[in-house]
């Protein structure tokens, strides 16, 4: 599934502000989370509303969203590229930092450390979900030590 308008699905305005998208991100994940609706359309709502906050979820990766959707409205490209968030990112070179390494998952390879300087949000759903309860303290540890907290 491929997402064409992410602020159709976000139920949002295309001008609207950051702050705007992840409360109607989280506002609609609330409403068609799986723990709360069990159903097949929910699932499916779910996939397509991660699917779209992907695309626009910080402002560098919706500005490059933006640019390529203008691009291909105006005929410069075939259709914008494609975000794939499941692709594995290569981890930084051994001597950034020790720590706890993750083995499986987008970051294998990567220390906890260096992804809580590379993608933060990342650290703090992981703290959150299932896969990462045996890291929970320790990204609870470094993100406070960075001043953040995992909610």
């Amino acid at each position: 599934m491929s997402v064409s308008d992410p602020y159709r699905v976000l139920q949002v305005r295309a001008d609207a502000d950051q702050a705007v998208l992840k409360a109607a991100f989280r506002a609609l994940a609330l409403k068609y989370h799986p723990d709360r609706d069990p159903s097949a359309q929910a699932a499916r709502l779910m996939i397509e509303l991660n699917e779209a906050y992907a695309l626009v979820r910080s402002t560098e990766i919706r500005e490059a969203f933006d640019r390529a959707q203008r691009r291909a409205m105006y005929g410069f490209e075939a259709q914008p590229p494609s975000v794939d968030r499941r692709a594995a990112v290569p981890p930084p070179p051994r001597s950034a930092s020790a720590g706890t390494q993750l083995h499986a998952g987008r970051y294998t390879g990567w220390t906890l450390r260096d992804l809580a300087r590379h993608d933060p949000d990342y650290l703090r759903w992981l703290s959150r979900h299932a896969s990462g309860l045996r890291y929970r303290t320790e990204i609870y540890q470094i993100l406070g030590r960075s001043g953040s907290t995992a909610a």
